[in-house]
């Protein structure tokens, strides 16, 4: 079994294991994001897109035991505002952290060595039933517990190839192709 196709199952198992259930289409188009920084693991996701069109969008949000989504901003993209989106916890806790005023000890764990890309320290935690919506334009970052993490996203369109990451490092197009 490859690396994708061992992510892709554990992806599955841990949405079914929240009721959320994928047909085997849609199991297909599972992207595995590793921001093109190799190692899944600690920073990067795992996402389904149900839709994205131009007027919006809606995704699972797959996130692994500590597994970060590096932090960036949704800039403007052709006279629009930058995306807006809500996130809905549908299992597990995750972290999210936001622009604004900083909390004074955060639960999440930004990578060892990267604290410096990992700027937004204003904690939301969210837990099943628990949504928050941010702002086009905002830097945040998200992280799950030890459990791991799923989080519904509604937004307005996603394009992705527009995103903004503080680490220099990552290109979000990238993704695990073994």
């Amino acid at each position: 079994m490859t690396i994708r196709s061992e992510v892709k199952k554990r992806t599955v198992e841990m949405l079914a294991h929240a009721g959320l259930l994928l047909t085997e289409e849609e199991q297909e188009k599972i992207e595995i994001a590793d921001m093109g920084l190799g190692h899944l693991e600690v920073e990067g996701l795992q996402l389904f897109t149900y839709i994205n069109t131009d007027r919006y969008c809606a995704k699972e949000l797959v996130l692994f035991p500590r597994q970060t989504c590096p932090e960036h901003l949704h800039p403007p993209v052709n006279g629009e505002p930058g995306k807006q989106e809500t996130f809905r916890c549908r299992w597990g806790t995750v972290y999210l952290y936001v622009e604004g005023e900083a909390t004074p000890t955060i639960q999440g764990i930004p990578p060892a060595g990267k604290e410096d890309v990992y700027t937004a320290r204003h904690e939301i935690i969210l837990r099943p039933g628990e949504q928050f919506t941010i702002d086009p334009g905002t830097k945040h970052w998200f992280q799950a517990s030890d459990e791991g993490a799923i989080v519904s996203e509604f937004s307005s369109t996603s394009r992705d190839e527009y995103d903004v990451f503080t680490d220099p490092l990552v290109r979000r197009l990238e993704g695990i192709d073994l």
